[in-house]
């Protein structure tokens, strides 16, 4: 293509994008032609998220399809795969509750080659559509948390896995337009202080976990209490880890 890549950052960097010289390299490397590569630049411009322009975003290594609509994986919540890699063992299952993408349930089956018995859910059918695009050899189901969950799964999940919405709802509106222009409110909004999906997932997550079982919630840093508690309120044994290099919050709770 004869469009120089000077150019792009010059047309982004207008428009304001911080990370101009990255994000034309990518949209260089993704466009099939010019024509394709001139609809991606003006759809950045006009703030679509990157990951929606060219359809995919790295998360734990891997390529997962981000398709208009649907909550975009961030990079932070590569903390949660980690922690849930190190606690399943072969044979587990796993639940993605609140998938998106389905990236979080993605990770971990690829992580543990597969070896695990993944089932993935949201209340957003774009989510489920895209969910089943990266959700390899699980399920993937849609509904109201463990509403969409089948029955035969009680009692035996070994890793609850929550990335629920964790934002307060009066924060909606000063989150980057990418976010609230673009991503669904749903995926987003985490009611008055932020932990009302946690409170709910955590009450009823006793029927679904297996003994030991464990329920991992990525959270904020300033939440983190509030998420802990509604875990040990309903007999967990919470624990909060964070990673300073990825901003990230996860709290982990043990049934029993």
């Amino acid at each position: 293509m004869s469009v120089s890549e000077s150019a792009i950052v010059a047309v982004l960097r207008g428009a304001g994008c911080v990370f101009a010289e990255d994000e034309a390299r990518l949209l260089l490397g993704s466009a099939r032609d010019e024509d394709e590569l001139a609809r991606m630049v003006r759809r950045r411009t006009e703030g679509v998220p990157l990951e929606v322009v060219v359809g995919w975003v790295e998360f734990h290594g891997r390529r997962i399809v981000v398709e208009p609509g649907v909550f975009v994986p961030r990079r932070r919540t590569e903390l949660l795969v980690r922690h849930a890699v190190e606690l399943a063992g072969p044979g587990a299952v796993v639940v993605d509750l609140c998938c998106g993408t389905g990236a979080l349930g993605a990770a971990v089956e690829a992580a543990l080659g597969g070896r695990v018995e993944l089932h993935a859910a949201d209340i957003d059918p774009v989510a489920v559509r895209c969910a089943r695009r990266n959700v390899t050899t699980g399920e993937v189901h849609e509904g109201d948390l463990y509403d969409a969950l089948p029955e035969s799964l009680l009692g035996r999940v070994d890793l609850l896995l929550v990335n629920a919405p964790y934002v307060p709802s009066e924060d909606i509106a000063l989150m980057p337009p990418e976010a609230r222009e673009h991503e669904p409110r749903v995926a987003l909004d985490g009611g008055p202080d932020g932990v009302d999906l946690h409170r709910r997932v955590a009450m009823d997550a006793p029927r679904w976990l297996a003994p030991g079982g464990y329920l991992l919630v990525e959270t904020s840093e300033r939440q983190a209490e509030r998420t802990a508690e509604a875990l040990s309120s309903n007999g967990f044994r919470p624990r909060v880890v964070t990673a300073d290099a990825l901003s990230a919050t996860v709290v982990l709770g043990r049934l029993g």
